[in-house]
């Protein structure tokens, strides 16, 4: 646990702890389990929108004005949708809506609007992230569920319900993204001491907490073992401990810290993250002066068997569609309470995300899976960002209850360099002009920075 607050070291760990390529290790008291089928991977269609009416020279509308969209039509499985288009500085000022049709069915879903103003879920400006030439721009992502065909329109911006004499152009490379989150990790890959072996190059590596070999990719190694301090190596979860036992592991501190007791946390092998996917390094910031709660505006329609397929649907829509180097978030929530580990690099490092523009440096963020706008949070979400904010400040020596000062990397808000005082505890809006978390999870933000400070003995 020593060295869960030094980046550097916990890297030198994660490097020591991967084996050469093609090292076999056998358990000294077991041998190693029989391997299940590795799961399918997931996938991703990218479709362009064209425009839905003449526009241009000899039309009443001016280029990039007009509607776009795309008919109904089949598509291969998928089960979330989102927009992109080329460039990122670029926000979409209008509406977008789809219908799905699940797969199987005959008939067609409502049409379900999809949030376009998601310009402020990213990397900070200046940043290799940011500044990356993959990066586009993009609406939130929408889970539907399983689907096998879709309709999409985006009206460029109206006023009062009729369209502007002179609308807002539409952004460039407009494109509808549909993503396949592949099948949930096999049960077997899911316990903390077997894992599947899913890639051609892997690493064996004995465990002294197991008593099986655990058999990574050289990728998994390395996202696993940045967590090693609080759990086995392939493991599915990082367990929770008591406040006692917390308080122990942090001991060495020098002092007797105001800590909340570790949650128990589903690792990113045990909700089946893709480790290909994401760029290899980790990026660090120096410490943890607050943490910023968001939601993913996902919408709400979605079981608690189905979140870690949320979660690896967002993950490639990040990655893959948005251009970004890994998941954005540092953890996700979902709606029964379970905590999730998000951006690659140990959940008790400082890992700088991708989730509040201008004040990702020295913060973590949380999502809550789905959209709370209009929808009351359920009880178990409010308790677990509680939960989980007392042990993550906690490891930083900060009270949830207290305010703290950020430097702004420039946002809508704030501008560069401002510094800003902010609750140890945010909602996204706080730090820019958003609608996130939605007015039903901010107004809970109260009881949980109350809840957060109880937990840590304040």
């Amino acid at each position: 646990m020593r060295a869960f607050l030094a980046s550097a070291i916990g890297v030198a760990c994660a490097a020591a702890l991967v084996l050469p390529t093609g090292a076999v290790a056998a358990s000294a008291t077991t041998a190693p389990a029989t391997e299940p089928a590795p799961a399918p991977p997931g996938s991703t269609q990218s479709l362009p929108l064209a425009p839905l009416v003449p526009e241009g020279p000899g039309t009443d509308r001016a280029a990039g004005t007009a509607p776009r969209g795309l008919p109904p039509r089949d598509v291969r499985p998928f089960s979330l949708v989102g927009v992109v288009w080329d460039d990122a500085e670029a926000e979409l000022h209008g509406t977008v809506q789809v219908r799905t049709r699940a797969t199987g069915a005959a008939g067609w879903s409502g049409w379900q609007d999809v949030e376009t103003h998601n310009h402020d879920h990213a990397a900070d400006l200046g940043t290799a992230e940011r500044e990356a030439d993959k990066v586009r721009g993009s609406t939130a992502p929408l889970w539907v569920g399983d689907s096998d065909g879709v309709e999409v329109r985006v009206h460029p911006e109206e006023a009062d319900g009729v369209r502007a004499d002179t609308p807002t152009p539409l952004p460039g490379g407009l494109r509808l993204e549909l993503v396949d989150p592949g099948d949930d990790p096999p049960a077997g890959s899911r316990d903390d001491d077997t894992t599947t072996n899913t890639e051609a190059e892997t690493d064996a590596i004995d465990d002294p907490r197991t008593t099986t070999t655990v058999v990574l990719s050289a990728e998994e190694a390395a996202s696993s073992a940045v967590n090693a301090d609080l759990a086995p190596l392939g493991a599915a979860e990082v367990p929770a401990l008591s406040r006692a036992e917390t308080e122990e592991e942090v001991a060495f501190l020098g002092s007797k810290p105001h800590i909340g007791p570790r949650p128990r946390i589903v690792t990113r092998k045990g909700w089946g993250a893709d480790e290909k996917l994401r760029q290899r390094s980790f990026v660090y910031t120096k410490r943890v002066k607050a943490a910023f709660v968001h939601h993913s505006a996902t919408g709400n329609n979605y079981t608690c068997s189905q979140a870690p397929s949320v979660l690896r649907s967002i993950y490639r829509y990040h990655v893959k569609s948005s251009g970004w180097r890994d998941f954005g978030y540092n953890f996700a929530i979902d709606k029964c309470g379970n905590i999730y580990e998000g951006r690659a690099g140990g959940v008790a490092k400082p890992v700088l995300g991708a989730h509040t523009l201008g004040f990702n440096t020295n913060s973590t963020g949380i999502a809550v899976l789905g959209t709370y706008s209009k929808s009351k949070p359920p009880t178990a979400v409010v308790n677990a960002v509680a939960r989980l904010t007392a042990w993550k400040l906690g490891l930083y020596g900060a009270d949830p209850r207290a305010k703290t000062t950020l430097k702004s990397g420039g946002g809508n808000r704030y501008k560069k360099g401002t510094n800003v005082k902010l609750n140890v505890i945010s909602g996204h809006r706080d730090g820019y002009v958003t609608d996130c978390p939605g007015n039903r999870l901010y107004s809970k933000l109260g009881a949980t920075r109350t809840a957060s400070a109880r937990l840590q003995g304040r």
